[in-house]
């Protein structure tokens, strides 16, 4: 089918690329499309070469499937467009996600919500993506009360600009700023801009989006986001009160045998999910799983997952499969 990716030369389309061809999805011409500084520019796909094009361009090649990663103000203007003439776009802004008449999905755990007539499907937040993916079961085994929530969130998740600004600081280079501090040896408690409540719009997200893609508002989340320097990769620090007490070892069989969750959890051997070892992965690792002894029926575990792969494009890329599969698409 043709498939258009929006965004191609940013981080994360480039990972969508990479993606569609690591998962053999069945792309038989590319559409690659960018801002007007990328015009005419080529991109490598599957053996092939393909020149990058307009948005307007893209749409008169009628692609059946459009994977946006361009920002929200593009998908804002531009999706309802491409939805226009019969294509079904995964938008990986924040734009369209708290949208009521539009799905939000990580397939895992709620792909079932999606019908023939969605045009327009929300990707998640990549910190949210990774947290449902290891909260969905416990909350449908114990029933969560109250999540915390701490993040470690490399600087890809800014963007290349944010790449090149650590990489300038470690070789004591002055170069483009992403953030209005070093990030080199720092760590900002700084993620997206803040709101007048005092907390980040990523914080939020973190607050909002679990309980859309879960359909449960029985569950409250708080959040702290925190930049460090790593480039690519990110981990939470999680802590949830349940309803109902559990068993660690239930606890460590439940997400050994979930989908897409890979358990290390073995502290005395020293492993435990890193994001250097999530890197160029699909699946979210989960590890240092303990009882919080400070509140009851409380859990508290470690999760890292690769932000640019489960976390953008291959949750993506996933949701284009299960269109497939059930003939949507």
């Amino acid at each position: 089918m043709k498939v258009a990716v929006v965004g191609v030369t940013g981080m994360v389309g480039q990972i969508m690329l990479e993606a569609l061809a690591s998962r053999s999805f069945p792309v038989s011409e590319l559409i690659p499309v960018a801002s007007d500084a990328s015009l005419g520019k080529t991109v490598s796909f599957d053996g092939k070469t393909y020149t990058v094009v307009s948005l307007q361009q893209a749409i008169e090649q009628r692609p059946q499937l459009a994977l946006f990663s361009a920002g929200g103000q593009v998908s804002q203007d531009w999706a309802p467009k491409f939805a226009a003439i019969g294509c079904i776009v995964v938008d990986n802004s924040s734009f369209w996600r708290m949208h009521p008449e539009i799905k939000l999905v990580v397939p895992e755990i709620n792909a079932s919500v999606l019908t023939p007539e969605d045009k327009i499907i929300a990707n998640p937040n990549c910190s949210t993506i990774q947290l449902v993916m290891v909260l969905a079961p416990l909350h449908k085994k114990y029933s969560a009360k109250r999540v915390l929530v701490s993040t470690y969130q490399s600087v890809s998740g800014t963007g290349q600009k944010a790449v090149r600004q650590l990489n300038d600081e470690i070789s004591g280079l002055d170069g483009p700023k992403a953030y209005p501090h070093p990030i080199h040896k720092n760590a900002l408690p700084h993620c997206d801009v803040f709101l007048d409540n005092g907390y980040t719009k990523e914080e939020m997200k973190l607050a909002t989006e679990p309980q859309k893609i879960m359909s449960d508002h029985s569950f409250s989340i708080s959040a702290t986001a925190v930049r460090i320097p790593t480039e690519g990769g990110h981990s939470e620090s999680v802590n949830i009160g349940f309803d109902r007490d559990f068993d660690l070892d239930e606890v460590r069989d439940l997400l050994g045998n979930t989908p897409g969750v890979i358990l290390q959890d073995e502290p005395p051997n020293n492993h435990y999910p890193m994001p250097v070892n999530a890197h160029g992965k699909d699946e979210v690792f989960v590890g240092r799983i303990r009882r919080d002894f400070s509140a009851p029926n409380s859990l508290n575990l470690w999760i890292v997952a690769d932000n640019l792969r489960k976390g953008a494009a291959t949750n993506a890329v996933q949701i284009a499969e299960y269109l497939l599969d059930k003939e949507y698409l």
